[in-house]
């Protein structure tokens, strides 16, 4: 279990480290928070630690993103605000990616919550009335 408080931005690259080190054998990690809690932004804190150069933007309308990494293969980011219904994740071949032994990072994970898989962490991000993060993560 993971329980970290953030008070700032730099703080986020501490705690992805924690989170990819503490569920290493992990690769599927389904994100969930509010609009604004920062889902995306910790999301690019995690392909920083997991070795990705490259831009990390929410796959809003694509629905997902692949982020290369030297040691770390391929990394997915979902997005899955938007589906209308399963079908289209289901269309997608989702299957392929979250059963593919590649890093998964799924936003809005609630809405293909039947879909999962059996082993997941499960990362909540809540929004405190300071405007800090508090970020608990465990395999559920």
């Amino acid at each position: 279990m993971l329980n970290e408080k953030a008070d700032h931005l730099k703080e986020l690259p501490e705690i992805a480290r924690k989170l990819v080190e503490q569920f290493a054998e992990e690769r599927v990690f389904a994100i969930y928070g509010k609009m604004g809690a920062g889902k995306t932004t910790f999301i690019q804190s995690v392909c920083r630690v997991l070795g990705s150069g490259d831009t990390v933007t929410s796959p809003t309308f694509a629905l997902i993103n692949e982020y290369n990494t030297e040691k770390n293969g391929s990394v997915f980011h979902f997005d899955f605000y938007r589906i209308k219904n399963l079908e289209e994740v289901f269309d997608l071949g989702y299957e392929d990616y979250l059963y593919s032994g590649s890093y998964c990072l799924i936003e809005w994970p609630e809405l293909i919550e039947p879909l999962l898989p059996e082993k997941v962490v499960k990362v909540k991000i809540e929004v405190e009335e300071d405007g800090s993060r508090k970020i608990s993560a465990a395999i559920e």
